[in-house]
Formats: structure tokens, C-alpha cells, sequence
């Protein structure tokens, strides 16, 4: 089984994040795509970050429909703050016959340096890189030619136009699976 990870802090999680799993799987690059919550990025800022069990309710709902789409939330269970490698080498060994892919933006490429143990992740595990507006893929390349640059459509979201959005009282519907989009109507979520 070939599993592509896609970790993120789905905050909240968005149509551009599923359009992304559903070009993986059409494109036959993945058997299925994991979700997994980051409860705490080291390179992000906790500023705005809701609970990550209501962050683990909002991915559920999006995805509840495409069954090769799962939710993992072995980082909940994990040390904070949440390394990569760490959560890679729990999920290898608690699913030793699944080949595991990681997943990440070119936004993060370009910074892949500053991860914990890069160049073991490199040298373990195959990384993909999706295309993210303003980061240059060409740099990737040069930086790590064994990444896989994927020639996915540019998903020209985010989960922090969303949240401005949504502070601001406009529309994000069209952005969001309308099922996240009610649940966080619903419970008054990134109103301030």
C-alpha cells in the first residue's frame, strides 16, 4: 500500500488541500492520502491555532465521503513540538507493510533545511512537492534534486486568507467543503 502524508495544521482544512489528495490519486501517484494533524508546527506560530481535536472534526467532515482519504492523529499522541521524522519513523513502525511518501508544498521545500533531520528524511522516505504560489519550483530542484515535482494544478488558497476572510465577515464558502463550512458557522469559529 502507498500512502501519500500530507501533514498540515488544517486550520481549517479547505478545498485546495482535497483537490490536491484527489489529483494524487487520480494520477495514480498514491494509493491513499493521510491528513495528519499537526497539533503544534515548530516553524509556525501557535497564534490563531484552534484545538486540534477541533481541527481533527473539521478534516473528518471534509473528508468523510472519499475513502481513500484518512485522518491521522498519531501527532496527538507524540512529544510537542511535532518533528516530522519522529511522526515518519511511529507511522513506519506501527504500519511496517505501507510505503510512506511525504507531502509538502514548495513552500516548505525552500525551508527544508531548517527541519529536524532533513537529510535523513531524504535519504528514508520519497518526498513530493506540490506548487505553491510565489515559491519557486526551479529552486527546489536545485536545492534537492530527489524531490518528485509534481505538476498539479497551483491550489491558490490558504487556510490564513480563509481565517482573514472569515474575521473580516466575507464569504469563504466557495473555499470550503460546506459541511467545515457550517460547523464553523455553527460554532462561532475564527469570528475575532
Amino acid at each position: 500500500m502507498k500512502v501519500a502524508l500530507f501533514f498540515g495544521s488544517f486550520n481549517p482544512i479547505h478545498n485546495g488541500h482535497t483537490q490536491l489528495a484527489e489529483y494524487l490519486i487520480d494520477n495514480e501517484l498514491t494509493d491513499e492520502v493521510w491528513f495528519v494533524i499537526s497539533p503544534c508546527n515548530p516553524l509556525k506560530s501557535q497564534f490563531e491555532l484552534l484545538d486540534e481535536y477541533v481541527r481533527l472534526d473539521m478534516l473528518m467532515l471534509a473528508i468523510v465521503h472519499e475513502p481513500k482519504f484518512k485522518a491521522c492523529d498519531i501527532e496527538f499522541d507524540l512529544a510537542t513540538p511535532s518533528y516530522t521524522i519522529e511522526t515518519l519513523h511511529a507511522l513506519s513502525a506501527q504500519y511496517s507493510d505501507y510505503q510512506f511518501t511525504l507531502l509538502i508544498g514548495s513552500d516548505n521545500a525552500l525551508v527544508f533545511d531548517k527541519w529536524k533531520c532533513p537529510q535523513q528524511i531524504l535519504t528514508e522516505y520519497p518526498v513530493m512537492v506540490y506548487p505553491r504560489s510565489g515559491y519557486d519550483f526551479s529552486q527546489v530542484t536545485n536545492l534537492y534534486p530527489q524531490m518528485q515535482l509534481l505538476h498539479s494544478p497551483c491550489f491558490d488558497i490558504s487556510s490564513t486568507q480563509i481565517r482573514t476572510a472569515l474575521t473580516q465577515k466575507k464569504d469563504v464558502s466557495n473555499w470550503l467543503h460546506p459541511s467545515v463550512f457550517q460547523f464553523i458557522v455553527d460554532n462561532e469559529l475564527y469570528d475575532s
